[in-house]
């Protein structure tokens, strides 16, 4: 059955009615997930069939058949390996339909239909008895419910209900604990993306307005990968703090609760951010353990294991606060039945003081507009100096500026140079009301109008009967995925034609596509194929990813923050197509080929892309690659900002992966403004 889903085009503003598969969202997400990441990961796996193989020899020790319940079971791995070690039966549930069904063809192609039965509910409404999904409780529960900050996907309510309603009294748990551990830090450039820093102008200072200085921010965990932040870029203010644990052979409460930890403090600095990661134990002992820390905790010789999946936290304190070197401070994990969040407090005696369990919650709107990288961007000063520079040639005293950009300081900055009048969109009304603040906090409301509108619904009486002299933008849309979905700006540019004074100035002028082979260090593996896993078939997963990745298809790309993925480039970054801002959006679709030459050797994985945008006179504004090392080809990337990265399909069918190593890469890209898409193809020859 075919359906229609309606969509905001992120690049048109339109609304799109595409008609799809009624299981369509569900294939993207599997072939978009994690699964793959997650059977690549061999320390995980290796962890859990130790513990499984360990926690059924307890049970027969015991004299008892071991039964075992795994909640969440995905491609049933993890049931597999419990019947491949001695368990006598396992109940595997998944709640999620598309995958519960895999999970069945993947026991059944591996044999184990007789032992293994895949239950597609969630566990918490699985029943027990004759007649029931179970027919008898279980003595071993195993679990992977875990995701960045361990909790977040409902772990401790699940566990909760299935140790009181699914478990024999006594029971063993796989993974039978797992600790929190934490590090208070300074660090300017974490910070950065949590409050927007003061702005120094040949005008003054331009500060943040109070609600976001005291702002809490957001409710979530930022997750990183936390290995490929410097050691360099924060200050150790505490030594690593075990927070709490999770004894999961025990049962569980998911209550509220806080977890104070006394310290003593390191150095002298500002309190700002809690750097946090856990380990699972697989058993009692504590001899079979799967560690998240990062890459710096491991001794030089030890190999990291590297995941996507699980990765690291990094929580923002409310407000930051200054402590001294020898000083006794406390911080305070609170945790509910979803989250974790931190507090700083100041001495043993607040231990008897009343603790808010209140989750942190956003009051300045800013936090709700902006991701973390847009805060990144905002305090980013090169760049805001390379949009001064750049300005600087086009706003005069008889300027009158339209900024398009969701949440910019341009006009701020064509203020500050003199323009007659500025006017901005803003997109949402929480960005409106959050932009008409951070203008009245300086003494600039009556000289920026913020206008919620579309391009197309402006009227001359919202700009006061004026011509556009300069419309100008960086532009960013809070809209955009991918870098092209910014060409928003293009189809805004267009649709104010009419505004537009005969001379206006667009800025920026043009925006280029550019495109480099690479070699990844990891990311690769969450594309690359299942095949067999741990000595069992798990192939129904690459038909599926194969199946339900239509995108390939499509020739798209998707998108991925590249600082945290090391790559290497092997071949020059190449200019593939232009955006001339200075016309309106043509027509006819922008087709454009060539060939990416391949300068080094090494297994070529994909293509990166990324938008640079023209400001002026060899003033440009990248989003993706900054620099690339001459001998290794070591990337280094823009860090606010997501570049596209295209797959290669040979990751997807290892038997189509060519023996020879391709001269050169191929590309089709055509970009199409009916739709505002841009299709890509890259092939590889010999």
């Amino acid at each position: 059955m075919k359906v229609f889903c309606g969509r905001v085009n992120p690049t048109t503003g339109a609304m799109d009615w595409v008609e799809e598969d009624e299981h369509y969202d569900y294939h993207q997400e599997i072939a978009r997930s994690s699964y793959a990441d997650m059977l690549h990961d061999r320390d995980r796996n290796e962890k859990y069939y130790q513990g499984i193989c360990a926690a059924v020899r307890r049970v027969k020790e015991r004299g008892h058949k071991p039964v075992v319940l795994d909640i969440g079971t995905g491609t049933g791995l993890l049931s597999m390996m419990a019947v491949t070690v001695g368990a006598d039966f396992c109940y595997a549930i998944e709640v999620f339909k598309p995958m519960s069904d895999a999970a069945v063809q993947i026991v059944k192609a591996n044999g184990f239909s007789d032992k293994i039965k895949v239950i597609n509910k969630h566990s918490t409404e699985v029943t027990v008895g004759p007649d029931g999904d179970m027919k008898c409780r279980a003595n071993i529960l195993i679990t992977e419910l875990f995701d960045t900050e361990l909790i977040g996907e409902g772990a401790l309510p699940s566990y909760e209900h299935a140790q009181h309603n699914l478990m024999e009294e006594t029971w063993e748990a796989v993974p039978h604990r797992a600790t929190i551990y934490a590090q208070l830090v300074e660090s300017h450039r974490l910070w950065s993306w949590n409050k927007l820093f003061t702005l120094t102008l040949d005008t003054g200072e331009i500060r943040p307005p109070p609600e976001l200085e005291t702002c809490p921010g957001a409710p979530s965990v930022c997750d990183v990968q936390l290995s490929q932040i410097s050691p360099r870029d924060f200050k150790t203010l505490s030594e690593v703090l075990c927070i709490f644990r999770v004894d999961f052979s025990r049962q569980i409460s998911s209550e509220p609760v806080t977890h104070p930890v006394n310290f003593k403090c390191l150095a002298n600095g500002k309190a700002q951010v809690v750097l946090s990661w856990w380990e699972i134990d697989m058993d009692p002992e504590g001899l079979i353990t799967c560690t998240m820390q990062p890459s710096w905790m491991y001794p030089p010789e030890e190999i990291v294991p590297w995941r996507d999946h699980w990765m690291q936290c990094v929580y923002f304190l409310p407000m930051e606060s200054t402590v001294a070197e020898g000083e006794m401070r406390r911080l305070i994990a609170h945790q509910d039945d979803y989250c974790v969040w931190y507090s700083l407090g100041n001495s043993r005696t607040e231990e008897s003081s009343p603790v808010s369990m209140e989750r942190p919650a956003c009051h300045c709107g800013a936090h709700i507009s902006w991701n973390r990288t847009r805060f990144g961007e905002l305090n980013d000063l090169n760049r805001t100096e390379q949009y001064l520079e750049a300005l600087r040639k086009v706003v005069t005293s008889s300027s009158t500026c339209l900024c398009v950009s969701d949440g910019s300081l341009l006009p701020v900055l064509a203020q500050s140079l003199g323009s007659m009048k500025v006017f901005t969109l803003e997109s949402s009304s929480v960005s409106r009301h959050l932009m008409e603040k951070f203008f009245q906090v300086n003494q600039l409301g009556g000289k920026i109008q913020v206008l919620q509108k579309s391009p197309d619904k402006l009227t001359s009486s919202d700009l006061e009967d004026c011509k556009i002299s300069a419309l100008i933008g960086e532009p960013f849309f809070t809209t955009s995925l991918l870098p092209w979905h910014n060409l928003y700006f293009w189809y805004a540019r267009t649709a104010l034609s009419s505004h537009l004074s005969k001379d206006c100035t667009i800025f920026p002028f043009s925006a280029t596509l550019h495109a480099v082979v690479v070699e990844f260090k990891d990311l690769w593996r969450i594309r690359s194929p299942c095949g067999i896993c741990e000595g069992f078939d798990v192939g129904i997963m690459d038909e599926m990813i194969k199946n339900s990745l239509n995108f390939r298809e499509s020739n798209e790309a998707e998108p991925h923050p590249l600082w945290e993925y090391p790559c290497r480039a092997l071949s020059n970054p190449t200019k593939i197509m232009t955006f001339n801002f200075k016309e309106p959006v043509p027509a006819e679709p922008i087709n454009s080929t060539g060939y990416l030459n391949l300068l080094r050797s090494g297994e070529g994985h994909g293509v990166i892309l990324w938008m640079e945008y023209e400001l002026g006179k060899d003033i440009s504004v990248s989003t993706g690659l900054l620099r690339v090392s001459e001998e290794k080809g070591e990337c280094e990337w823009y860090r606010h900002s997501k570049q596209g990265v295209y797959f290669f399909s040979s990751l997807l069918d290892p038997a189509s992966s060519p023996k020879l190593c391709p001269n050169s890469i191929s590309y089709t890209v055509t970009f199409s403004p009916k739709e505002g898409e841009i299709r890509m193809c890259f092939m590889q020859n010999f």
